[in-house]
Order: C-alpha cells, then structure tokens, then sequence
C-alpha cells in the first residue's frame, strides 16, 4: 500500500491517495509522509478528514510538525490543536520553537489557552507535564444506570473511558471503577457501594521515572494524578509513560557511554550536536588517563629491567575494564528497576566481593597456565600476573557494583558510573597494583 499511496502523490492523484490513506493505520501514514516531498505533502495532509489529520500529526516527527504548522494557516493550526488530546497538543508544543507556540496561543480561545499554560508550567520531567485532562469522572451517589449514561455523553472526547475515577463535591479523589464492573453491576446499584477505595496515585510534581514505576509494578495501563490537596487533576496514560521509559532509557544508556544525552533521533541530530554531546566526557576521561601515565612513567626502571611486563599491561587492563563494567551495568539497571536502593549497600559489596573471588580465580588460574605452561615464561612473572589480575578483578568488581549505589545515595545519576569512567579508574589502580607486585615478587 505503501507504494501505491507513493505513486498516487507523484502522479498528482491527491483524492485517489486520500482513499487509501483513509484505510491505513496513523502510525504508517506518519511514517509515509516522511517520504513524501514538503510541497505534496501539505497538499495530501489538508485534503484529509479533519480528525485524521490530527491523528497523523500526533506521530509526525517534531521537525515535520513544525514545518506543517508554519506552513499553514493560523485557523488551520488552532483546528489541529483543538482535535488533539491535551497530553498531545503539549507535547507538540514543548518541541516547538518559542514563536511558533505564541503564534499559536495567541489565536487559541482564552479556556483552552489557561489550560496549556498551566500544563506547559509543569517542571519538564515531572508527572504534570504529561498527564492529560481527558478523563471520566462520577459522583459516588449516582446509580449505575446514571454513570453509565454520563459515560455514553461524555466519553467521546475523553482519552479512555475503561477506567472511571469517583470523586467528590471538591473534586478530591475518593476511588476508582472499571467500565466492566459498572456494565456488570445492577442498574440500581450506588456507585459508592462497588468502587474500590484503594486507589494508588501520583501527585502533579513527581518524577515521571516514580509514575513509571508504578505501571510497571501493579500492571496498570491508567493512572490518576493529584495535586497537594489530593484533587484529581488528570490521568497519564500507558503510551506516555512508555514514551518516559523509552526516554529514560535512551538517557542512561548515553551517559553509561559517556556522552551528554540528545533529545533527537541519532540522524536528525546534526554533526556539531553530536560533537558536542562527546567531547566534555572524553576531554575528562582524557585527561585522567594522564594519571595512568604518570603511574608507567614512575616504574619505567621496571619496565626496562624486565621488558616482558610491558606485554601484559594490555590484558590486565581490559580485563579490569570489562570486570567492572559487568558489575557496574547490573547495578545501574537494578537501581533503574528499583530492584535495589541505596540501603542496599553493604549486601551488594558482600555479593560483588563473592563474585568476583570466583570470577577471579578462574581468570588467574587460566592466565596462569597459558603464561607459564603455554608462554614458557618464567614462574615469578606468571605469578605476578595473575596475582594482579586476581586482586585488579576484585577490585573492579566491587568498585563497578559499589560506586553506582553511592551516585544514587548522593542524589547522582548512577549511569555516570559505567564504563567508561571506572576503566579509568580500575587502570590507574591496576597498574599501581602490577608494578608494587613485580617490584615485590621480582625484585625489580
């Protein structure tokens, strides 16, 4: 279909286009009009059905968005917004340069213009910032027969009607009902008497990460948020929330690479963007591998005495390298989970410090029997080595599973220790540990 819809644009066939538009998923036809050229791509998009039109625009790409709206009427851009759910439209206009959104504001009537200030005040990461507005709510003295008849008034433009939130005369929330147990339910029945009271919530101004936990944890796909006073406010929605954790993903996933987290898509991001986002980590990293060096430098005598040790710095340090990285990426993912916290200190360092005992007996025996029986090099080198590597496992190990949870405890991102940052660190020390053992066992 893809192809055909392609085609239909190319040979100026718009209303042959729009109908199989029509009978495409929003998704693909987003998708579709990355493909098409600016100029016939605003042509077939004004030609489509109003409330498919703004579907289509809410999973456009920010820049293709932003060329829509500056590219159409102003009367035009206000209709896109007005068929937008609220969670939508500010996630549109949080992506949109400051000029677009006042051209915008400005020509919006002054209810809905109150409402996306309110929202656009939001801090950026908090809950607020994503909920929507769009949300059924009953009264707990209506019957059955009455919610479900509010519902069938209502509930076209609300976001779901699955899940309905019981308040009362202030607007605070008191509890939740499902769809399926109103339909369920006696006609005559008090809502009041089956909702469930128990109802888990997040205020205006916490984390996005903390709302994600909790769909995560008690399988929700809808959740109320409150402000202080315990009012309901809005609801946030499962596509958002894994919009959050994609995003949050994404984060720690570029800070454990050592690079500043970029909002845009790798190839929409331009190349002094990407530079940019690089360079500060790596200057640091840089910088301190000085440190590793100047460790060299101090035992060049050693070296020098006895040249085969130079061969094995390589191996040692990967190795060091690769050992805390393991732990270090399994610790942060935890902590990301909530599957540890910083309470959890000590039981990590026990469990890293059994580990890596194992892990490094294992490597140092093998070492041992390919340097010595294998390489044909002398006993003491052999022993130098893998004792090195042995104690350098260790440590990695610990310090790659201890150094996350200390971030976390100091309110850091524990992403900031991955990789990159401890190899620099499990270098310098394996190194000081490779040279003080060789000077020891060799005598050099």
């Amino acid at each position: 279909m893809k192809e055909t819809i392609l085609n239909l644009v190319e040979q100026g066939k718009y209303l042959d286009a729009r109908k199989e538009i029509i009978n495409q998923n929003v998704v693909d036809t987003a998708l579709l009009f990355e493909e098409i050229s600016q100029q016939k791509l605003l042509i077939v998009f004004r030609i489509l059905p109003k409330d498919l039109a703004a579907d289509v625009f809410t999973h456009m790409s920010s820049e293709l968005q932003k060329y829509v709206i500056e590219s159409i009427t102003d009367e035009e851009a206000v209709s896109i917004l007005d068929a937008l759910f609220i969670d939508d439209a500010i996630d549109f206009l949080e992506e949109m340069p400051s000029n677009v959104v006042k051209r915008i504001l400005r020509n919006t009537n002054e209810k809905t213009r109150a409402i996306i200030n309110q929202f656009l005040n939001y801090p950026v990461d908090s809950a607020g910032s994503i909920m929507t507005i769009e949300y059924v709510d009953l009264k707990k003295e209506m019957t059955v027969k009455q919610a479900i008849q509010y519902i069938k008034k209502i509930g076209i433009d609300k976001e779901t009607i699955n899940t309905c939130y019981v308040i009362n005369s202030n607007r605070i929330l008191e509890g939740v009902i499902s769809l399926r147990q109103l339909i369920l339910s006696d006609e005559s029945t008090i809502v009041k008497d089956i909702m469930d009271t128990d109802v888990i919530s997040v205020n205006t101004h916490e984390d996005q990460e903390d709302a994600a936990y909790l769909f995560k944890k008690y399988d929700y796909y809808v959740i109320p948020v409150v402000d202080n006073e315990k009012r309901l406010v809005g609801i946030i929605t499962v596509d958002d929330i894994l919009d959050v954790i994609d995003k949050e993903a994404t984060e720690d996933i570029h800070k454990m690479a050592a690079i500043q987290p970029s909002e845009k898509e790798y190839l929409r991001t331009s190349n002094w963007v990407l530079a940019k986002n690089r360079i500060p980590w790596l200057l640091i990293l840089m910088i301190s591998a000085t440190l590793t060096g100047g460790i060299i430098e101090r035992y060049e005598h050693a070296l020098q005495s006895l040249m085969i040790l130079t061969s094995f710095i390589p191996m040692i340090m990967d190795t060091g390298g690769n050992s805390g990285s393991q732990s270090s990426t399994l610790v942060i993912r935890g902590l990301a989970l909530e599957e540890l916290y910083p309470s959890d200190l000590l039981k990590v360092l026990w469990k890293e410090l059994r580990v890596s005992a194992i892990v490094g007996i294992t490597l140092s025996f093998v070492n041992f029997l390919r340097i010595y029986f294998l390489g044909k090099t002398d006993i003491l080198v052999a022993l130098t080595v893998s004792f090195t590597l042995f104690l350098t496992v260790i440590l990695a190990k610990v310090v790659g599973g201890v150094l996350p949870m200390i971030a976390k405890k100091l309110k850091l991102d524990p992403a900031i220790m991955a990789g990159p940052l401890i190899t620099t660190i499990i270098d310098a020390v394996a190194l000081l540990i490779y040279f003080s053992t060789a000077t020891w066992l060799l005598g050099i």
